[in-house]
């Protein structure tokens, strides 16, 4: 069963453009560019959706510590 959760293994800031990757198997820097397009794009939101998704997305099971 796939679950939408933050990266372990591509991971730059949180893991979470690397845990979206994951889960619909496309290029992680394909949706890194999109996050940075959205957050130029709309400025405030953009980030925030970003800032947002890093706190909703749970950690995968072997991850302890922070981020």
């Amino acid at each position: 069963m796939k679950r939408l959760q933050k990266s372990l293994v591509d991971k730059k800031l949180f893991g979470v453009c690397g845990g979206i990757a994951e889960y619909f198997e496309v290029d992680p820097v394909l949706v890194r560019v999109a996050f940075v397009a959205l957050a130029l794009g709309t400025s405030l939101p953009g980030f925030l959706i970003y800032l947002g998704l890093a706190v909703a997305m749970p950690k995968p099971a072997g991850m302890i510590g922070s981020n």
